[in-house]
């Protein structure tokens, strides 16, 4: 799988640690910052990442800043992208099976590289429901949300 990877100066931290997992599980990577733990701005990495998803450079993406929620709060300002914040296994592998999620925030002051071994494995082994009328219904109405359209239950 084809994995985009960005990291503000909070997640710079891991992000050597990050990548050589990614790329041990024989997966290639996208390496789109921050090259230093000099202070930069989240939005520039949610962006990268994001984008360079909603063009088809990447698979998925990974972003890592300090709680991860900022990057989660830019990342889905960008059309065709599905971020959340998750700092458990469920959140991780489910919000890819149910909601067709491609962008995984964490947060590096809140969860520790064990953990996130075990989360970004989750989130990048779990496939898409698209096979359950309901999931792909409500993928449909997120999308229908993009667009700016309104949605009525």
């Amino acid at each position: 799988m084809r994995v985009a990877v960005g990291v503000d100066h909070r997640g710079f931290e891991i992000k050597h640690e990050l990548l050589a997992l990614l790329v041990d599980a024989g997966h290639e990577v996208l390496d789109l910052g921050t090259d230093s733990d000099a202070s930069v701005d989240y939005p520039d990495f949610a962006a990268a990442v994001g984008q360079a998803i909603v063009e088809g450079e990447a698979d998925r993406g990974i972003v890592v800043c300090g709680s991860g929620v900022g990057a989660c709060v830019a990342a889905n300002k960008i059309a065709g992208v599905r971020a959340a914040t998750c700092h458990d296994t469920y959140s991780a592998h489910q919000g890819v099976e149910h909601d067709d999620m491609n962008l995984l925030c964490l947060g590096s002051a809140i969860v520790g590289m064990s953990l996130i071994t075990e989360i970004v494995a989750s989130f990048l082994s779990a496939e898409f429901a698209d096979s359950e009328e309901r999931y792909v219904r409500r993928l449909h109405k997120v999308q229908a949300l993009e667009r700016g359209e309104r949605i009525a239950p």
